[in-house]
């Protein structure tokens, strides 16, 4: 998988690619990373990538044509030009609200070209011409695209194989339609509060069926609405449903 980043201020994102889990999957081959600096594509002396919008209006919008040619010099073709190597994504907050599903959709890319919005975003041509997707981290706003592209960079790469254990992913919040179960480690009281027995007891069924439990506990009291998912979509087994119709009845009563 190869990151091409189109920013206004690339070395935000220059350091995560240095570090930790990422850096090692630089390494490894695994990943590969291409910053861009949108400026290094204006043309005036002053590198001017940002305007006031037509209509009037607060802020300052960028410009269609630095950033065209930044995503062009990229591999990003407009809309309807050939066959496409690369997947466009602007990371905006009136974009569709990013998930786990979308983030495996776009792990299987071969490479993505995230544009990381500033001021009060981008021309609205460059949308048209040039993006295949609008993704929003969340419903809020944010004054760095940078950190949203993150955000996603960080969803997704970690599900490109060989990057983590299979067995890591298998057991996160999400992939099964329920949050992840409470974990411990030593030491074993801390705080005077103890870890639950049947952790260490050595016994791995009783261990499976505790977590879980916890995790439609959990689940409920935090994410009601995964449940409800769930249930529509057929995601649970007739053991997770039985604990989920046993421990719904028990809240309610």
């Amino acid at each position: 998988m190869k990151y091409t980043v189109l920013s206004l201020f690339p070395q935000i994102i220059d350091a995560y690619f240095a570090n930790s889990i990422m850096a090692r999957a630089i390494k490894r081959g695994l990943v590969e990373y291409s910053p861009v600096n949108i400026r290094d594509y204006a043309t005036d002396k002053h590198k001017t990538c940002d305007d006031s919008p037509y209509g009037g209006g607060p802020g300052m919008l960028m410009l269609a044509e630095p950033l065209a040619r930044a995503l062009e010099a990229s591999g990003v073709k407009k809309k309807g030009a050939g066959t496409q190597e690369v997947f466009s994504v602007y990371l905006t907050p009136s974009g569709t609200p990013f998930n786990q599903k979308t983030a495996r959709k776009l792990a299987s890319k071969k490479e993505l070209v995230l544009i990381c919005g500033r001021y009060e975003g981008i021309d609205q041509r460059i949308i048209d011409l040039y993006v295949d997707e609008e993704i929003s981290v969340g419903d809020y706003v944010l004054s760095s695209g940078e950190i949203a592209a993150l955000v996603l960079i960080d969803a997704t790469y970690r599900l490109i194989e060989q990057v983590i254990t299979p067995e890591s992913l298998t057991e996160e919040s999400f992939n099964t339609g329920l949050l992840e179960y409470p974990q411990y480690t030593r030491p074993e009281i801390y705080d005077t509060l103890k870890v639950p027995d049947v952790l260490i007891s050595g016994h791995h069924e009783n261990i499976r069926r505790w977590r879980l439990e916890k995790q439609v506990e959990k689940t409920i009291g935090l994410r009601p609405d995964l449940i409800r998912q769930g249930l529509e979509m057929g995601l649970f087994d007739a053991e997770t449903r039985g604990i989920i119709e046993r421990q719904m009845n028990g809240h309610e009563e």
